[in-house]
């Protein structure tokens, strides 16, 4: 390829953070739900590579022929490969594509056709533009990929197509956007500094997300690597016609309270609890060599955590734990306390 350097090339990466900063110096984008990629492109050669070193280019064979065609000049494009469709972002349907068989790949391909939101330039032609502030790299990324087009449209527009993101120096116009966009899918708000140099794989941006409380039963727990309390609690919600299915889990409890947890959980193990619904994993391809056995519990205690997504019928990320909650019958832990285009279908 005809640039300055080649892949592999670690992304600029944000810190979460309660509160978007403010100042004439920040800029703000949407934080997009998708497979954050780097794309080196030049003609008909374009290689995509993920934040691990993943090459997607074999997984969304629509996007690279997008990028070959729309773009007339060498470069390295930062952004994110997301799949929309006419109700929002659909993460689940993204991570089908990570399949072994070509054939199926080529089907997902044409029947959802997934798009390259494109935040960052990095190269163009033989310039490296890592060093050059971001408002500079911003003016050459408009003048490669085009002007921005508008969030909520890109969220609900079937690709394949290459577009940019928007950018707004209006932190009230970001928190507009981080409110109103969530239910097509968005999944927070991004702040850069203007005056900021790339600086690859260091968490220099700052990224709000959405939070979100409720209340699971408690169906069972994994032991911690020591042996020595509860590493994670297992935990489910009930659907309409009554049966408890797995959601994900909590952890990241010190010490102390690992210890303590199994003497509250000891009088309740043996009970039954995820056997007629979805249960905890075993082994899969993203698990290989765990430890994923679970001691099952009698489903009588609730626990309300924080989370950010769900992701089909489970948590994408574990959740955080917040409190016990013994007002709380473990029936009225149902998918209705999410909010409806959260709710598995």
């Amino acid at each position: 390829m005809n640039l300055p350097f080649g892949p592999p090339v670690e992304p600029m990466l944000a810190r979460l953070e309660k509160e978007l900063p403010r100042g004439s110096d920040w800029v703000y984008e949407p934080k997009w739900d998708g497979f954050r990629a780097m794309a080196f492109c030049d003609g008909d050669d374009v290689h995509i590579e993920s934040r691990d070193g993943r090459v997607l280019q074999r997984y969304f064979p629509e996007v690279a022929t997008v990028l070959a065609e729309a773009l007339d000049r060498p470069c390295v494009i930062d952004g994110e490969i997301i799949l929309a469709r006419a109700d929002g972002l659909a993460f689940d349907s993204l991570l089908q594509r990570i399949h072994p068989a070509a054939s199926r790949i080529a089907k997902l391909a044409t029947e959802t056709p997934a798009s390259f939101v494109a935040f960052d330039v990095l190269a163009e032609r033989h310039q490296d533009l890592r060093e050059q502030p971001l408002h500079d790299r911003r003016a050459r990324l408009l003048d490669i990929s085009g002007p921005p087009a508008d969030a909520a449209g890109i969220a609900s527009s079937q690709g394949p197509s290459l577009v940019t993101t928007p950018q707004t120096n209006d932190a009230d116009t970001a928190l507009e956007w981080f409110r109103e966009l969530e239910d097509v899918g968005l999944d927070g708000v991004v702040g850069k500094r203007l005056d900021e140099r790339y600086v690859a794989g260091k968490r220099v941006m700052v990224k709000i997300k959405h939070e979100r409380t409720i209340d699971c039963v408690v169906g069972g727990y994994r032991l911690a690597k020591s042996g020595d309390g509860v590493g994670s609690l297992l935990l489910g919600l009930y659907n309409s016609s009554g049966t408890l299915h797995y959601v994900g889990f909590t952890s990241a409890f010190p010490a102390r309270q690992r210890k303590e947890l199994l003497d509250i959980l000891g009088p309740l193990e043996g009970g039954e609890s995820f056997g007629a619904g979805r249960t905890p994993g075993g082994p899969s391809r993203w698990n290989r060599g765990q430890d994923v056995s679970w001691i099952s519990l009698e489903p009588s205690l609730v626990c309300e955590v924080a989370f950010d997504y769900m992701q089909g019928d489970r948590f994408r990320h574990g959740a955080r734990w917040l409190r016990w909650r013994p007002d709380k019958p473990p029936l009225e832990c149902t998918f209705e306390q999410l909010p409806p285009r959260q709710r598995p279908h």
